[in-house]
């Protein structure tokens, strides 16, 4: 069980990142390779200022940093171990997805 403010929060953070689909897909793109902005923003058929507003949110979260190239700025995961993160949870959802355990999940907006 989690006791330390500091590992719930980090959780609670995760949590945040993940609670927007844009934000996810950037998250997934990334794990599998750092990216510039103007090339994610083409990937996932999003304008640039609206993958500005996500990528903010991201390094806020302390999930992805921005590392100067030149002129340019790429962003990759904070942490190698976020993407096995990720991997993990893609996992635990279609667990969760095949097991439907909450059958009011669409009426309540849940699950």
């Amino acid at each position: 069980m989690l006791t330390l403010a500091a590992e719930i929060e980090v959780l609670a953070r995760f949590g945040r990142a993940l609670a927007d689909p844009i934000r996810c897909r950037i998250l997934l793109a990334l794990r599998e390779a750092p990216a510039h902005p103007a090339d994610l923003a083409d990937t996932l058929e999003i304008s640039r200022t609206r993958l500005s507003n996500h990528l903010a949110c991201l390094r806020d979260c302390g999930l992805v940093v921005a590392v100067p190239v030149g002129r340019r700025t790429r962003y990759e995961l904070a942490d190698e171990r976020l993407g096995h993160a990720l991997d993990d949870l893609r996992t635990a959802v279609v667990a969760v997805e095949a097991d439907k355990t909450c059958v009011d999940a669409d009426e309540k907006g849940c699950c």
